[in-house]
């Protein structure tokens, strides 16, 4: 178990003024924080919207609107200090031009100013649920540790909020991006697979955003990893930490059988003992304990977490069984990484697959579906602007195009046979069709349910 203690950076000395770049959810947070501190405050945002607008407007700050080149050469060098929001990508001019050593996203902004100690999770998949499951074994043990950053609540509002004695963070490789002193107290890596090129640019510099979380951390810290993925453990040996890690097969929390166990031999559970057992949900639970136990968690704390956490939504989420076929929405899955992941946990399935492409190879898709020596996909039905790249991947299987999320369903319906499911993961981003992930399954979910109730 490690010593929890709080980062010492002096976050602020020396700055006057602050361009914060993003003005949504995050943005206006920090701005809220900042204002309080006696700081000259300025807000860039290229489409603001009314509630951004009216809220810079109450917090009495400037904002500007899609500057030129020479104004936007002013803002930036009369800032102090520059604070990226999660959703700007590294291209924007603004990102460019600030200096690197003025240059911080939010997540590096809120560990300086932190009071209390920070566990940071980070990983291509599966880090919503591991930061939740944390959460949820440290409150169980009586701790006021709430889960924010990348899941949802900013996590600057987390670390200052009163009575917090630590913070779960999930933390993404945009928000890593811009981290240098970033050191949290347990860190961990849970899993790396290609994802956001068309952000990163490469998988390289991915997986240097991503090694980040390990990078300022002390030998009184720890490093959590999966101990079968090698790219994630080169980034642990690389630090300084004590490295702690997880595996199915192999690691200091493992599958033994069908128990769940720790590096002393203590059994946390048995594979029946969780809300659900895919492959990917016990990782998961391997990677929470190890995180939580090292964080201060209690023992029996985890085992009732373990027990008791639902199955998060968009996350193979079962919709309805009819007729001998489940459903299961998987919206979440954005890469193909993912969808490997929970294709491992079926034996016939009738894929939903695409989106936008978010410049990934869709032909991993493929290989998830036939690892093991197992045909796991039997049709697919492929969806969205990436659904030709879709039906390349798939050649020589059954494959329907869709032109909207109904005729996916039904496409998907007159596929699958009873005793298989239809699996909505699309390996693909949903704003080709719908805002965000959650409503690209909640309609998922509307349609299935009302096709069915229909034949009643």
């Amino acid at each position: 178990m490690s010593e929890l203690v709080p980062p010492s950076v002096d976050a602020l000395a020396g700055v006057q003024a602050v361009l914060i770049v993003g003005f949504a959810r995050t943005g206006q947070a920090v701005a809220r924080v900042l204002r309080t501190r006696n700081l000259s405050l300025r807000v860039l945002d290229d489409r603001p919207d009314a509630a951004a607008r009216e809220e810079a407007a109450r917090l009495g700050i400037e904002l500007i609107e899609s500057p030129g080149p020479l104004a936007l050469a002013r803002l930036i060098g009369d800032a102090d200090l520059v604070v990226a929001s999660p959703g700007v990508p590294p291209s924007h001019p603004a990102l460019g031009a600030a200096p690197a050593n003025r240059l911080v996203s939010e997540v590096e902004l809120a560990a300086r100013l932190s009071p209390v100690p920070i566990i940071a999770i980070t990983g291509t998949n599966g880090k919503t649920t591991v930061t939740s499951l944390v959460a949820a074994m440290l409150a169980a043990s009586g701790r006021n540790a709430p889960a924010a950053g990348n899941i949802g609540r900013p996590l600057i509002d987390a670390v200052l909020a009163p009575g917090v004695d630590l913070v779960v963070a999930e933390v993404s490789s945009f928000q890593l991006l811009y981290t240098r002193d970033l050191r949290p107290t347990v860190a961990a890596y849970l899993n790396f697979a290609e994802d956001h090129l068309d952000w990163h640019g490469d998988a390289r510099a991915y997986a240097e955003a991503k090694a980040k979380i390990f990078a300022r951390q002390g030998q009184s810290d720890v490093a959590v990893a999966n101990a079968e993925d090698e790219v994630v453990m080169q980034a642990a040996r690389a630090g300084r930490a004590r490295v702690v890690t997880f595996g199915l097969e192999r690691g200091d929390f493992h599958l033994d059988g069908d128990r769940l166990l720790g590096p002393d031999g203590t059994a946390y559970a048995h594979l029946t003992d969780l809300p659900r057992a895919l492959p990917h949900d016990v990782q998961n639970a391997l990677a929470a304990l190890a995180i939580a136990r090292d964080a201060g968690a209690d023992a029996a704390a985890c085992r009732q977490a373990l027990r008791t956490t639902t199955v998060l939504a968009h996350r193979v989420e079962l919709v309805v069984e009819h007729a001998g076929v489940a459903y299961y929405d998987d919206s979440k899955a954005t890469t193909p990484s993912a969808v490997a992941a929970a294709l491992r946990g079926f034996a016939g399935v009738v894929l939903i697959a695409g989106g936008r492409n978010k410049g990934l190879d869709l032909t991993a898709m493929r290989a998830a579906a036939e690892g093991g020596g197992r045909r796991r996909v039997r049709g697919v039905v492929a969806i969205g602007e990436a659904a030709e790249e879709v039906a390349a991947a798939f050649a020589g299987y059954p494959v329907e195009r869709a032109t909207s999320m109904r005729d996916a369903v039904r496409a998907a319906r007159a596929l699958v046979r009873p005793g298989e499911v239809v699996l909505l993961s699309p390996g693909c981003a949903s704003f080709d069709w719908y805002r965000s992930y959650e409503e690209r399954g909640a309609d998922f979910a509307r349609i299935v349910r009302a096709e069915i109730s229909g034949e009643a």
